[in-house]
């Protein structure tokens, strides 16, 4: 029996078994977080979780319950489909509901396989399990016959009362007696006062036992709301919808032993089976104990031999013949702890997928993360970053007392890192390898956003509101009412802002949907399925728990970065050794003083990690000598540390002002200037002056950056004081002469930056990479820029930005041209940089491979040439071979463009019946053989001459099939007067300080690139506008009243004055509010509105209609014409009645169209109508 409590006054026996938490994704609203204690308030000590059709939760879950000492149960409430799982017919082919409950361990891995192949192999909207499944993996399980979604009730509803009791005795069948109950609920709705008595005598006929559950989908009767709310933004409804699904009544929440026992009265043994049911289940996760796959070393070798022997080969191909004693001795011991803690396997097969992907000339970064702290990693070419060089340390990677599994993360090119995935698919089997999954969660701004909407509360309140929630890391709202007092003051006077926030807070932090981790993946043993549940995204497979929890499951997790920036230097060095063959960044000089003068200088466009404009003003306050610099400014550039940047400059330039509080910190703190930086410097401090281990000095780094409390004050003691406990000693600080006051002071330093201190290893390759990137930059300018803008060919802004920098170096950087361009960009031997066809709409890859293979031989000599050579058998037509015209591919054929693009036709059209002709076998054998010209082969075409495009056009062309301005900007002629007229460049209001210009007025000068129209509820039009000025690109919103004042200045490739005001969300890119759009020409600052477009004034005709009045039927008829006809011809109404004339609005100006005439005449008759 239960100890008696408010809710259940009798001390009954009851456990929910059919709850729905937030990973029944934006469905169910009991938050795991707060289960647990309305368990305790209902008076219940065990519960179950059964999402619908995942698993997602049940680690979180079962931690929660345990550490709240409740009996978690672990189950699903699982999709059955109507008939098998892969039959997926439309309308056919639906699902019922079960509820699925693990016993132990096989239940466990049962309801694993079964909930993996429903998503894998059964997914039809939802992941569904079958009939064939339920025989093969029912051990283990106890089943219930579920909500009215299951098959039992829905027979039940269908009036079919025999097919209820056969398919209820195949279950019990199935499943065995006393692991198989039908399940009662009554949640107050029609469909239940049919079903339930049903069940009942369905249940006293076959003898199956009855088990009485709540549908709960969230905790407490006052909660619906929240779950309404959550099903709308999942359906994408508001509250006010008419069509919105939503649950009948409220009853569907955690309800207490004493309601349940009340609302089922007349079978209380169904409520009492729930306890039974429970004391069944006792499966446990187990955590802690790694299951790494075994590595098969080559030739039948024991593998610890073969790691060894991989480790001192590489120790002396690192170090060289006469290697340092004390490299040696640190590579026995780390070979020694590796053996110990069981991760030589680990080491291998990371060892083997790096190797794979260097012998396959996939670029590898040099590391990333505290694995590059060891010199085992660095011998065996893991790494590449030598760890004694500087001062990396191996225990923060990996020490005996470290309890979680360390991990190797490894970037690869981001182009081929799939490559490498593939061979560790093929290595360990497909079914041992999955990805990993992450969820997004409704942060701080986004849970207002998204209630907001649900809500029905107009967008722009909305977004003042979500304005309010300062960005920062890890946000919440409860916080941002502490901090803000704008929102606070919002929140206390506005009743809707009351509830909007409540209703948020409810929601906030609840993940919203499921998607792949980008790097994760993970590989086990035996088929991934054996250990946890899958899932699908994209097809392809994905863990249900996410990175933390299969850590703590003791599985292998590795981290497979893609970095574009490999990809940069691959591409340069390729490049580079064209010329330079000798030329290797493996010999590169990382102490090169021109490099390190040129980021002194700030000059760090396109350098890794060092681009930002604060990161410029921080170099070029530091000049940086050498690599450490950069290792340092990498770790402090963060939020949190930067406020010691200002110290580290000042320290920097003035040495003798550094002052320690004890000698001993000096040769640990010399090397950043007298400031803690690294994690590894505090682990070091720890060691060093109270002689902790490097264990137990990791263990209380962990505890400082996760602000644990507790361990951190009993840690201070034996700082301080030192420690005698077995296994534990440390001398302590007063043991080296270190005052007590002095010690409190050091330790409490560390504390406060622990949380934000950078681990050295990771911030050591960082630098690396960013080092080779600015000796690429500063010795081979044009090979380096023309790698970097082939990598960001895909983001406009990217590329003139860049394009800018080229320009600022002197660069040129030419149009794409048939015989000399690539795929990507290429630096030529003048050092100018030339536009890749890649950047080409309409040209696929494969015509642009046969382009460069086929002018190997010889040059194309003319567009006849050039489309005679590639016709047929490569994606070659009309379209893209006008496409290349327009970019300018074959401007140096002598030919203007548009000659070219009339004659297309044309040369494609005579190429064609040539290669018909000699098909047909009309060719002359005898005459070909004598080598007569039959004129079939004439290798020429006459280029009928026209006058060439306007600039304007041209321009527009190139921007039509590239997306980029290629011969100029239509901006180059208004320089002096944009840089007079405009507030803001886009640059400075899309850069990395956009936000602290929100909500202010701006103004930019600009070139229209591409409107998007679109009707508003209200049936009026506004514009999504595409703009572009010579530092990037944005998005600008112009509501219905400005785009009916300013219409006729947005066309497309006008350069106009934009003033506006500033949207900054976090989540998307800054967006302009228009206000208002001017041309350029004639715009004078003073008078902004005086070059307005008046159409009415300025237009060649206008149409004059009269009409008897406003309220006469004609009136409508003309409106709804005009709406059809629409144009920029200007209309006034005469309205008879009141002797009136009416200018007609902008958006029903006409087009003037012969059958608008013929039609608006025949309405109000030909004497109403007049131009003039």
């Amino acid at each position: 029996m239960t100890e008696p409590s408010e809710n259940n006054k009798q001390g009954r026996d009851f456990v929910h078994l059919h709850i729905h938490t937030e990973y029944s994704l934006l469905d169910g609203a009991c938050r795991i977080d707060q289960l647990m204690d309305r368990v305790k308030e209902c008076g219940q000590t065990a519960i179950a979780c059964t999402d619908h059709g995942v698993m997602y939760g049940c680690v979180q879950f079962y931690k929660a319950a345990k550490k709240a000492g409740i009996k978690p149960i672990i189950g699903c409430e699982v999709y059955v489909a109507t008939r098998t799982r892969f039959d997926k017919v439309n309308k056919i082919d639906g699902n019922n509901h079960l509820i699925l409950l693990c016993k132990n361990e096989t239940g466990y891995q049962n309801l694993c396989k079964m909930v993996s192949a429903a998503f894998v192999e059964g997914f039809y909207s939802k992941p569904r399990v079958d009939k064939q499944l339920l025989e093969q993996y029912h051990e283990g399980l106890i089943c219930l016959s579920a909500c009215l979604a299951g098959e039992i009730p829905q027979a039940l509803l269908a009036g079919d009362y025999d097919r209820a009791k056969s398919t209820a005795l195949w279950y019990q069948d199935l499943f065995g007696k006393g692991n198989y109950y039908m399940e009662l609920q009554d949640h107050g709705l029609e469909e239940d006062n049919i079903v339930l008595p049903q069940l009942i005598k369905l249940a006293r006929e076959t003898g199956i036992p009855m088990a009485a559950t709540n549908d709960s989908h969230y905790l407490r009767k006052e909660d619906s709301k929240m779950q309404a709310i959550l099903l709308c933004i999942q359906t994408g409804k508001t509250m006010q919808d008419a069509d919105r699904m939503e649950f009948q009544t409220d009853e569907f929440y955690v309800k207490t032993t004493d309601e349940m026992y009340e609302l089922f009265a007349m079978v209380p043994e169904a409520c009492e089976n729930t306890q039974k049911i429970a004391d069944q289940c006792n499966f446990d996760f187990e955590f802690g104990h790694t299951k790494i796959p075994y590595y098969k070393a080559p030739g039948g070798m024991d593998n610890q031999e073969f790691f060894e022997k991989l480790c001192w080969e590489g120790l002396e191909r690192r170090y060289g013949v006469n290697v340092p004693q004390a490299n040696k001795d640190r590579l026995n011991y780390e070979i020694g702890v590796i053996k110990k803690m069981g991760y030589t396997n680990y080491y291998l097969i990371v060892w083997d997928y790096v190797n794979y992907a260097k012998s396959q000339g996939i670029p590898v970064g040099p590391g990333r993360g505290s694995g590059a702290g060891s010199i085992a990693a660095y011998s065996v070419g893991i790494t590449d970053i030598d760890p004694i060089r500087y001062n990396l340390i191996f225990e923060r990677f990996l020490n005996p007392e470290r309890v979680s599994m360390p991990d190797f993360d490894v970037d690869f090119c981001y182009e081929r890192r799939q490559e490498v995935i593939d061979y560790v698919n093929r290595k360990y089997g497909a079914d041992h390898v999955a990805q990993i999954v992450t969820f997004g969660t409704m942060a701080a701004r986004n849970a207002i956003r998204d209630v907001g909407r649900v809500l029905g509360m107009p967008y722009q309140s909305v977004d003042v509101v979500a304005k309010q929630v300062p960005m920062e890391l890890k946000m919440t709202l409860k916080r941002a009412l502490e901090v803000s007092p704008e929102l606070k003051k919002m929140y206390d006077n506005d009743p809707q802002v009351t509830e909007l926030i409540d209703t948020a807070l409810k929601v906030e932090g609840m993940p919203r949907h499921a998607s792949t981790h980008a790097a994760g993946v993970v590989i086990t043993p035996e088929p991934t399925d054996d250990y946890l549940p899958l899932a699908t995204n994209d097809g392809l497979p994905v863990t249900q728990f996410n990175m933390t929890e299969i850590e703590e499951l003791g599985l292998l997790k590795m981290d497979f970065l893609g970095l574009r920036t490999l990809t940069v230097i691959r591409d340069a060095e390729l490049a580079i050794q064209k010329k330079d063959p000798a030329f290797s960044l493996a010999k590169l000089d990382y102490d090169d003083p021109e490099t390190y003068k040129m980021l002194s200088r700030g000059e760090t466009e396109g350098v890794f990690q060092l681009e930002s404009s604060g990161m410029k003003q921080v170099l070029m306050g530091l000049q940086p000598q050498n690599l450490e610099d950069v290792i340092a400014l990498i770790s402090l550039y963060r939020p949190g540390p930067m406020d010691s940047i200002p110290t580290y400059l000042r320290n920097r330039h003035e040495p003798d002002k550094i002052r320690y509080k004890t000698p001993q910190l000096a040769h640990i703190l010399d090397v950043t200037n007298g400031c803690i930086v690294y994690q590894e410097q505090v682990m070091q401090i720890f060691r060093e002056l109270a002689g902790f281990s490097f264990g137990q000095a990791d263990n209380v780094r962990r505890a400082m950056s996760k602000k644990k409390h507790a361990v951190m004050e009993a840690e201070r003691e034996h700082f301080v004081h030192g420690c005698t406990d077995p296994g534990n000693e440390c001398p302590g600080c007063a043991a080296n002469g270190i005052p007590e006051k002095v010690a409190n002071e050091i330790y409490d330093e560390m504390s406060s930056f622990a949380s934000y201190a950078f681990n050295k290893s990771h911030a050591a390759c960082y630098a690396y990479v960013a080092f080779q990137t600015a000796y690429l930059k500063c010795h081979y300018r044009s090979e380096f820029m023309a790698a970097l803008l082939t990598s960001v060919l895909d983001n406009t802004d990217k590329v003139i930005e860049y394009s800018g920098e080229c320009a600022r170096l002197g660069i040129k950087v030419l149009p794409p041209d048939v015989n000399i361009s690539n795929g990507g960009f290429t630096a030529d031997a003048a050092g100018q940089i030339r536009f890749g066809l890649n950047a080409v709409k309409n040209v696929g890859r494969n015509l642009i491979d046969r382009v460069v293979e086929e002018r190997q031989e010889k040059p194309y000599a003319s567009l006849y040439d050039f489309c005679k050579r590639l016709y047929g058998g490569t994606e070659m037509n009309r379209r893209s071979v006008e496409s290349l015209i327009k970019a300018g591919a074959f401007d140096s054929m002598g030919v203007n463009r548009r000659s070219l693009v009339e004659a297309v036709e044309g040369i494609l059209k005579s190429i064609e019946s040539d290669t018909k002709r000699n098909l047909d076998g009309q060719l002359d054998l005898f005459s070909v053989m004598m080598g007569e010209d039959t004129g079939a082969s004439d290798d020429t075409y006459e280029i009928k001459p026209f006058p060439e495009y306007t600039h304007a056009e041209l321009l527009q062309q190139e921007k039509e099939v590239s997306g980029l301005y290629l011969s100029g900007h239509p901006l180059d002629a208004y320089r002096e007067q944009s840089a007079r007229i405009a507030s803001h460049s886009i640059k400075m209001l899309t850069g990395e300080d956009a936000n602290k210009l929100d909500n202010s007025t701006v103004r930019i000068v600009c070139t229209i690139v591409k409107n998007r129209m679109m009707t508003t509820k209200s049936n009026t039009l506004m514009a999504f506008t595409s703009v572009e000025d010579l530092t990037g690109t944005m998005e600008v919103i112009v509501f219905p009243k400005t785009l009916d004042a300013y219409r006729d200045a947005i066309h497309e490739n006008a350069v106009v004055v934009i003033e506006g005001r500033l949207s900054v969300r976090e989540d998307e890119p800054a967006k302009l509010m228009a206000e208002s759009i001017l041309p350029i020409e004639g715009y004078d600052p003073r008078c902004p509105q005086a070059n307005k477009p008046n159409r009415m004034r300025d237009a060649a005709q206008r149409l004059y209609i009269r009409l008897p009045s406003r309220s006469c039927p004609e009136y409508a008829k003309v409106i709804n014409l005009l709406e059809i006809f629409d144009g920029d011809m200007p209309v006034i109404f005469y309205l008879e009645d009141t002797k009136q004339k009416l200018a007609a609005p902008r958006r029903l100006y006409t087009s003037g169209h012969p059958i608008f005439f013929q039609e608006l005449k025949r309405v109000v008759g030909e004497h109403n109508v007049a131009t003039k």
